[in-house]
C-alpha cells in the first residue's frame, strides 16, 4: 500500500532538508548567506525531524560538510539519528509507485537530492569520487558539454559598433565591453531607486504578456513583492530569497522575499533591468509565488513549498528566470527588445550564465587550475573581473555547486527558449509557472502533451 498524501510530504521534507542540513543550509535563515539546498519552506506545516534533530543546529553553525573541518562527531551523530539513505530510498519507492508526472517529478528529485547524498560521502573521504557526467545528468536531464559563446559574442560586435564602440572579436572587445559597462555602471546608492523603477515597468509588462495567459486565481497574485538589500563581501553576486511567511488576516500569503545584491557587482543599468527581470519579474519571485498560491489553495503537492537548488527543477526556474525578460515583453528574440542597449545587456547576461556553464566543464571535465578559468571566462564570455573570480573560483571549484548548479542555467534557457520556440504562449506558459502541476526540465514536455 502507498504512503499517504501526510506521510509522502514528510518523505520530501526530511529527504529535502536532511541533504540541507548535511551540507551546513538553514532553509529558516533570512539572508542567502545561510541557505544552501533548500531554497524556501512556506508552507505553515512544522519543520521535520531532520531540521529539529539537536545535531543539524551543530551542522547549520559549522557549515556540515562545506566547512573546511567539518565537526565528523556532530556529522555521525546526525546521521545516525536521520537515516538519509533510507529516506531516499523510500522516497524513490514511492515516487515510482505513485506513476504520474508528480511521480516523475519526486523521482527526479530523488535522483538529485541522492547525487547530493554521494557528493557528501566524497567530501568526507567516505566514499569515491562521484562522476562528474552523473552529476550533471542527475540536475540537468542532459550530458554535459563545453559552452560556445561565439554567435553570441558576435552579435555583442555588432551592438557595440551600433553604439559607436567598434571593436573585433578578439582581445580589444573585452575592453570594449569593460568600457561599456562603466559607462552605465550602476552605483550602489542608485540601486533602491533603480530597483523600484524597474520592477514597476517589468511587472506592468508581465500584466500584458503573462498573466491574460494564467489561470483566473494566478492573475490576482503579487508578482514581485520583495526589497532590495545591499551585502557585503558575499561569495555571490546576488541572492534571491523567498521567504513566503507572512499572512494576511484572511490567511492568505503576502509572497514576500528579498534580494541581497553583492555591494561589488560591477553591473550597467542594462544588465540591471535583465538581472530584475531574472530574480524577481517574471522570473524567480513570480515564479515561486505563484506556486505557493498553487500550494496554499492545494492546487500542487507539499514539494512545492519546499523547493532545492541543484535540482531539476532548479534548472527550470533558472530557464524561465532567463527567459523572463522575453515573456515580460512578448517577445520571442533578443533583437525584438525594445532598445539596443538591453539588448546587449540582455547578451551580456546569457554569456554570463554561458560562462557558469564552462567554468564547470573547464573544472569539472577539463581539469583546468582556476586561473586559466577564469582567463577564458574574461575573454570568450567578457563577464566581468569579479564574477570571472567567483566563477571559476568560489562557485566553480566548489564540490556540489560546480558540478550540479553551474550547469543548470544554460541547459534551463535552452530549453525555455526552444519550449517557446514551438509552443504559443497560451499554451506553454500556463504549464511552465505550474498551473497544471509542478514540472522540471524533465516532465514538462510530458505536461504540454
Amino acid at each position: 500500500m502507498s504512503t499517504s498524501s501526510a506521510d509522502l510530504a514528510v518523505l520530501v521534507a526530511d529527504a529535502s532538508i536532511g541533504i540541507d542540513t548535511l551540507w551546513g543550509g538553514d532553509v529558516t535563515c533570512p539572508s542567502g548567506t545561510g541557505r544552501f539546498v533548500a531554497d524556501c519552506w512556506f508552507s505553515d506545516e512544522p519543520l521535520p525531524r531532520a531540521y529539529r534533530h539537536p545535531a543539524a543546529a551543530v551542522l547549520r553553525a559549522t557549515g556540515g560538510v562545506s566547512a573546511a573541518k567539518p565537526e565528523l562527531g556532530a556529522i555521525d551523530e546526525y546521521l545516525a539519528a536521520v537515516d538519509l539513505p533510507a529516506t531516499l530510498r523510500e522516497l524513490r519507492r514511492e515516487a515510482v509507485a505513485l506513476g504520474s508526472l508528480r511521480g516523475r517529478y519526486l523521482e527526479g528529485l530523488a535522483t538529485c537530492l541522492g547525487v547530493m547524498w554521494e557528493l557528501a560521502l566524497e567530501q568526507l573521504g567516505r566514499g569515491p569520487e562521484v562522476p562528474y557526467e552523473r552529476c550533471v545528468r542527475a540536475s540537468t536531464g542532459r550530458e554535459p558539454a563545453p559552452s560556445r559563446p561565439e554567435a553570441l559574442r558576435r552579435r555583442v560586435v555588432e551592438l557595440l559598433g551600433d553604439a559607436g564602440r567598434r571593436a573585433a572579436d578578439g582581445p580589444g572587445l573585452v575592453e570594449a565591453v569593460d568600457r561599456w559597462r562603466r559607462e552605465r555602471l550602476v552605483r550602489r546608492d542608485d540601486i533602491p531607486a533603480l530597483a523600484a523603477r524597474t520592477i514597476a515597468e517589468l511587472d506592468g509588462l508581465a500584466a500584458q504578456h503573462l498573466a491574460p495567459h494564467l489561470p483566473p486565481a494566478l492573475r490576482r497574485v503579487p508578482r514581485a513583492n520583495i526589497r532590495f538589500l545591499p551585502i557585503e563581501d558575499a561569495w555571490f553576486s546576488g541572492s534571491m530569497n523567498y521567504l513566503g511567511r507572512a499572512r494576511r488576516p484572511d490567511g492568505e500569503p503576502e509572497y514576500e522575499a528579498t534580494y541581497e545584491i553583492n555591494a561589488a557587482l560591477q553591473i550597467s543599468e542594462p544588465e540591471f533591468r535583465q538581472l530584475v527581470s531574472h530574480e524577481v519579474v517574471p522570473g524567480h519571485v513570480t515564479t515561486f509565488a505563484l506556486l505557493q498560491n498553487l500550494h496554499w489553495r492545494r492546487e500542487v503537492g507539499f514539494e512545492a513549498s519546499v523547493l532545492t537548488m541543484n535540482t531539476r527543477a532548479a534548472t527550470l526556474f533558472e530557464g524561465i528566470a532567463n527567459n523572463a525578460i522575453l515573456i515580460a515583453h512578448g517577445a520571442a528574440e533578443v533583437d525584438q527588445l525594445p532598445d539596443r542597449g538591453l539588448q546587449l545587456g540582455v547578451l551580456l547576461a546569457l554569456l554570463q550564465d554561458a560562462a557558469k556553464s564552462q567554468a564547470s566543464w573547464m573544472t569539472w571535465a577539463e581539469r583546468k587550475p582556476q586561473g586559466e578559468v577564469a582567463a577564458a571566462l574574461r575573454h570568450d564570455y567578457l563577464v566581468s573581473e569579479e564574477r570571472a573570480d567567483k566563477l571559476s573560483g568560489a562557485w566553480g571549484r566548489h564540490p556540489l555547486l560546480g558540478r550540479m548548479c553551474l550547469p543548470a542555467y544554460q541547459a534551463g534557457t535552452d530549453l525555455v527558449a526552444r519550449l517557446r520556440a514551438r509552443y504559443p504562449p497560451e499554451r506553454l506558459l500556463p504549464v511552465l509557472y505550474g498551473a497544471h502541476g509542478l514540472v522540471d526540465v524533465t516532465t514538462i514536455e510530458a505536461a504540454l502533451g
